[in-house]
C-alpha cells in the first residue's frame, strides 16, 4: 500500500470510529430513561421512560389491531395519554410506522378481556387462560384496518414492529414465547384474527 493510500485509510478510520462509538446499540437504548433515540424507529414520546427498575412488572406483550382509519393511532394515543388507565394500550403504531408511547410504564391501561380463550385453537391456552391479562401485559395497538378489517398491517408498521418488539422484550425481559396476538388469548371478532400475523412474525423473527 502506498503512503498516500495508508494516510487516506487512517483518516477514514479516525472519522468513522468516534461516530460508531457514540451510537448506542438497541439493548442499551432499550434500558435508558427519558426519550432515547432508537435506531430505525420514529418514536413520539407522550410519556417518557423512567427508571426501568420502577416500571410495572410487565410479563407479556399482546398485539392488538384497531378498526380506526389511517391516522387514528395519533388521536388514540393522545386520548390514552390524557386518561392513561382508560380502555386502550400503552403503545400505538400508525400506518406510516410512527410509534406513539402514550402511557407511563408504571401505569396499567385497561385492555384485553381476561384471557378467556381456552379452546387451544391457535396456541396452547393452558398457560394463558385467565393469566395473560392487561395487568401483566403490554398492549401494542396497530391502527388502520378500516374499512376492511381483514387488511393486514402496512409494510411500514411491520418494519417498525420488527424493532419495537425487540425493544419491549429487551427493556422488560419478556421471553419470545410471551408475545401473543389478542385473538390467541381472547375470543374476538370472527371476521379476522386480530394481531395473529404480527405476533406470528415476531416469533418467526426470533431473537
Amino acid at each position: 500500500m502506498s503512503f498516500r493510500l495508508l494516510v487516506t485509510a487512517l483518516c477514514v478510520i479516525a472519522i468513522l470510529a468516534p461516530a460508531s462509538a457514540q451510537a448506542p446499540d438497541l439493548a442499551t437504548s432499550a434500558r435508558a430513561p427519558g426519550t432515547p433515540e432508537i435506531a430505525g424507529l420514529k418514536m413520539v414520546w407522550l410519556a417518557p421512560w423512567g427508571d426501568v427498575s420502577r416500571a410495572h412488572p410487565w410479563r407479556n406483550i399482546i398485539v392488538h389491531q384497531t378498526e380506526g382509519p389511517a391516522g387514528s393511532a395519533r388521536s388514540g394515543a393522545a386520548a390514552q395519554a390524557r386518561n392513561p388507565t382508560r380502555r386502550g394500550v400503552m403503545v400505538w403504531v400508525e400506518t406510516d410506522g410512527t410509534v406513539y408511547w402514550a402511557v407511563p410504564e408504571h401505569l396499567v391501561p385497561t385492555h384485553g378481556d381476561g384471557a378467556n380463550r381456552n379452546d387451544n385453537k391457535y396456541i396452547d391456552n393452558g398457560p394463558t387462560f385467565h393469566q395473560v391479562v392487561g395487568n401483566n401485559s403490554i398492549g401494542v395497538e396497530f391502527a388502520g384496518n378500516y374499512p376492511d378489517v381483514t387488511r393486514g398491517a402496512t409494510e411500514a408498521q411491520i418494519a417498525a414492529w420488527r424493532i419495537l418488539v425487540r425493544v419491549l422484550r429487551a427493556r422488560y425481559g419478556i421471553p419470545l414465547d410471551r408475545v401473543y396476538a389478542h385473538n390467541w388469548i381472547d375470543y374476538k371478532d370472527a371476521r379476522y384474527c386480530e394481531g395473529c400475523a404480527l405476533a406470528t412474525l415476531a416469533r418467526q423473527w426470533g431473537e
